[in-house]
């Protein structure tokens, strides 16, 4: 949990969050509080490491390449001179696409080379590890936190786990391997099954190509739980906070199982910062037994002024961290250490019957974007990182989780540390013929038999176990578009209220009525492709900016120019083909034509495929801006929006705030302004300008500074207002729909002011006096059509204007900032410029990148000062300069 050197440059220096993670997470030494172990005094801990990953040194091979027995492979020193070498967690495609048997397979049609058919047989994965004697002597388990499908096991040449053993992609499995560990060199051979049809198994719905090898493999960890007499398992810290925030009984909970054959006399110690606690235990011959230590029995358990989990924008996301060991005979015989927030969690339905949730007893308007895990599910902790830290840049409080819950913790880890909600739960891959290649019940979707429900419901109890203590989940979802029948609800209901009773379950993200639970109160009604700005606003009936939209969004984002170079071979970038086609999703969504469409209504047709680029950047950041904006102006109305989607599982045009690269598209940009905590918009519904607040104080005596320019970049329109701005509770601003002497596309500038006259938030619109107009009589269940098209293309009578711009680079603990100065010193408004990081001899863009701003626009005369940070390990020792464009600006 500590911040590494190379991961500095995520957390803001000076924040008081991240002092805090680092001396709460990084000082606190290894051994329990000494207090704790009082009645222990003079013992000495053993030496045994209890968690052991095994990642290191796996090799693969195809089992109908492999002709050896099972005890063979599973004996030491067995050649593997033509297997794979990878690592665990790996599924099978990520390993040869790592080792270079295929080409890049994102790059054009790579992907199609790939041949499935070797994929459908089972698969060998094998490592040789090594132990010393005290550990192979102990109570050790073999723990397999992820395996897609199914495997059979074998460990030191002797069978230890049958195929109905290992079953699920979301169950962990232990394997007690007492007594079969050596000292020295040990092997394990694991027999992965691929997932057939109807399996409950990891899908890519019609977001992007599915993998060839539909992830068969090791997808999570692998590890020996090692333990002497007594284990310490499933630990649990139950924070219970008081309305009034000031104090926080904590709750305790684990499993303590005796894996000798007499009884045992054993101490619970634990530590929480300067606090310490210990109890007394007495167990059987292999009882297990749930205990608590609580609040009630342990007053120091009860934190007074308690430093609070804040999600993004509205408080620091703090944690505790809590060591817990169990000691018996003398000797620490387990030890477990887990991270945990205060903080409550709670729904409710606003008057007009849609949920909403509550941090720490505050309403919060949901901000999110829908998740994916890398098509090969491959996870890197530095590209992890960049990812969660984007969410957080761009004032998001939210992360979606359908079906892909990461293939470590480090998800988690980070969303803690970051303030990012996150919403975990099944996939509508489950729920759809199509998907599961069975019949499917129409109103409760694929998991139907008694067996399925088992499995699913037991699924679900490993994921909240293995993910309970980390305070970014704020629910638990277990339908998608369709409901769990309801029994398989109930199963559900039952498991949670014992082991996870601290946050709400939600049973589907449409609009449904549970037997059950009553209605969700949130909705799923699209749209999923291209709409109009107005359309947020205006739309009453589907996806509009009223209740809890848990997935929709405007469509595709194709991304700049300099990626779609990285994923389109050069005799496919233009005109716009099959290639294209190819980097879309799939049914209704395998082309960008309605996309294409509106581009050229709005903006004329693109003279290449450079222009294209330039084009769709500033369609995809005021379509972005409008549906966030929109969220917030509404409100108490709404409660929640989520983008489908957030991020990329390979190159791609669609659902995407910033692409597979890490390349920020203009809807990045359109979401950060639109979702700055204090800030003015414009709302195209009724042409007004509101002042919003959802930061966690209220703001008095703002300045809020409105200027209109026409197409000669003349102001128009002026106005100055002072406004206090309540949170929560939009504020009207000024009524522009009586401005005048417009040209047919106009500039609308916003600057909101603090009373000391700092800057809080900066808006700048291109709009039109021809307007888009809706058709909702066409709608369809993904998009609502546009009867006409607001009209931009006299953008291309601005006079082209040349902007100044320096740079100074201040570098510290390994991480460059870059302080960029802009300054236009035309007569004309600087439009809707690009700027870039790039390598002084390469060229190559610096990604991942924090820019305070980008596409942005500059008034005659203006300065205007931003800084982007970058890690210098990205830079590889070379020197970077800024680089701009923009739709009139000379390119440097």
């Amino acid at each position: 949990m500590a911040v590494g050197r190379g991961n500095r440059w995520m957390v803001a220096r000076g924040s008081r969050n991240a002092a805090i993670v680092r001396r709460s997470l990084s000082v606190l030494v290894v051994v329990v509080g000494t207090l704790a172990f009082a009645s222990c005094a003079g013992t000495q801990r053993t030496a045994v490491e209890h968690t052991i990953q095994l990642g290191d040194g796996w090799w693969i091979q195809a089992s109908s390449l492999c002709t050896h027995p099972a005890e063979a492979i599973a004996t030491t020193g067995f050649a593997t001179t033509d297997w794979h070498q990878t690592t665990a967690p790996s599924t099978v495609l990520a390993a040869l696409v790592r080792n270079g048997t295929y080409p890049d397979p994102f790059f054009g049609r790579n992907l199609e080379g790939i041949k499935v058919e070797q994929f459908r047989e089972p698969w060998w994965y094998r490592t040789e590890f090594t132990l010393d004697g005290s550990t192979a002597a102990s109570h050790v388990r073999l723990v397999l936190e992820g395996v897609n499908y199914s495997a059979e096991a074998w460990l030191n040449g002797r069978k230890i786990a049958e195929r109905p053993d290992i079953l699920g992609a979301f169950r962990v499995f232990e394997i007690d391997v007492t007594g079969r560990l050596r000292r020295g060199a040990n092997a394990l051979a694991i027999k992965v099954f691929p997932p057939e049809p109807g399996d409950f198994t990891i899908g890519f719905v019609d977001w992007n190509p599915k993998p060839p090898d539909n992830n068969m493999g090791l997808w999570r960890p692998v590890k020996l739980r090692v333990s002497s007499t007594v284990a310490l398992d499933e630990v649990f810290v139950q924070p219970s906070l008081d309305p009034s925030l000031k104090h926080a009984p904590l709750a305790i909970s684990a499993l303590l199982t005796n894996n000798g054959d007499r009884e045992v006399k054993a101490s619970v110690a634990g530590s929480i910062e300067q606090l310490s606690f210990a109890k007394k235990f007495t167990l059987g011959p292999k009882e297990k037994r749930r205990i608590t230590l609580s609040a009630a029995e342990f007053p120091q358990l009860r934190l007074e002024n308690p430093r609070l989990w804040w999600p993004n924008n509205l408080g620091e996301p703090n944690l505790y961290r809590l060591k817990l060991a169990v000691l018996a005979g003398g000797r620490v015989s387990d030890r477990q250490e887990v991270s945990f927030g205060v903080r409550s969690v709670s729904d409710y339905m606003n008057e007009q019957g849609h949920r909403g949730y509550r941090i720490n007893g505050k309403p919060v308007l949901i901000r999110g974007g829908g998740w994916v895990d890398d098509l090969f599910l491959r996870e890197d902790p530095a590209r992890l990182e960049a990812e969660i830290a984007y969410a957080r840049h761009m004032n998001l409080n939210t992360i979606r989780l359908e079906g892909f819950w990461g293939s470590s913790q480090k998800l988690y880890d980070l969303a803690d540390r970051y303030g990012i909600m996150l919403m975990a739960g099944w996939s509508c891959q489950w729920e759809w013929k199509d998907y599961l290649g069975k019949d499917v019940d129409e109103k409760f979707g694929g998991v139907q038999s008694p067996a399925d429900m088992e499995l699913v419901a037991r699924s679900l109890h490993d994921q909240v176990v293995w993910l309970r203590n980390h305070p970014s989940i704020f629910v638990w979802v277990v339908g998608s578009d369709m409901l769990p029948r309801p029994e398989l609800e109930k199963k559900y209901r039952s498991m949670l209220a014992e082991t996870d009773p601290t946050r709400p379950m939600l049973a589907a993200c449409s609009v449904r009525t549970s037997e059950v639970s009553g209605p969700t109160g949130v909705k799923m009604n699209g749209p999923y492709d291209y709409v109009t700005p107005n359309y947020w606003y205006e739309d009453t009936e589907r996806g509009g900016a009223f209740g809890f939209n848990t997935e929709t969004g405007p469509g595709p984002q194709p991304p700049p120019l300099e990626s779609l170079k990285r994923m389109l071979p050069p005799d496919h970038l233009w005109p716009i083909d099959t290639m294209w086609d190819y980097h879309c999703a799939r049914n209704e969504f395998n082309t960008i034509g309605r996309y294409v469409k509106a581009l050229e209504k709005r903006y004329g047709l693109p003279a290449g495929v450079e222009d294209f680029a330039r084009k769709a950047q500033l369609a995809n950041y005021e379509a972005m801006r409008a549906m966030f904006e929109a969220f917030e102006v509404r409100r108490p109305v709404t409660t929640g929006i989520v983008q489908w989607m957030y991020n990329a599982a390979w190159p791609k045009l669609y659902w995407q705030l910033y692409d597979y690269y890490l390349m920020p598209n203009g809807a990045y940009f359109g979401a950060r302004t639109a979702c700055r905590p204090r800030n003015l918009i414009y709302d195209y519904g009724d042409h007004a300008v509101w002042a919003v607040n959802d930061g966690p104080d209220p703001v008095v005596a703002a300045s809020a500074e409105i200027r209109v320019f026409d197409l000669r970049s003349k102001e128009v329109f002026a106005t100055s207002r002072t406004v206090d701005i309540q949170v929560d509770s939009p504020v009207r601003v000024a009524d522009l729909s009586g401005v005048k002497d417009l040209t047919p596309v106009y500039f609308l500038d916003l600057r909101l002011k603090g009373r000391d006259g700092a800057a809080l938030a900066s808006s700048f619109y291109w709009l039109s006096t021809k307007k888009d107009i809706l058709d909702p009589n066409g709608s369809e269940w993904f998009v609502t059509p546009n009867k006409a098209f607001a009209d931009f293309t006299a953008l291309a009578q601005l006079p082209e204007v040349a902007i100044e711009v320096t740079q100074r680079i201040e570098e510290a603990e390994g991480t460059q900032r870059v302080h960029v100065s802009l300054v236009n010193p035309s007569p004309a408004i600087a439009f809707f410029i690009e700027l870039k990081l790039v390598g002084a001899q390469s060229g190559r863009t610096m990604l991942p990148v924090l820019w305070d701003d980008n596409y942005l626009s500059l008034l005659p005369g203006e300065r205007r000062e931003l800084t982007a940070t970058i890690e210098s390990r990205v830079t590889g020792g070379e020197q970077v300069v800024v680089r701009h464009t923009g739709y009139n600006v000379k390119s440097r």
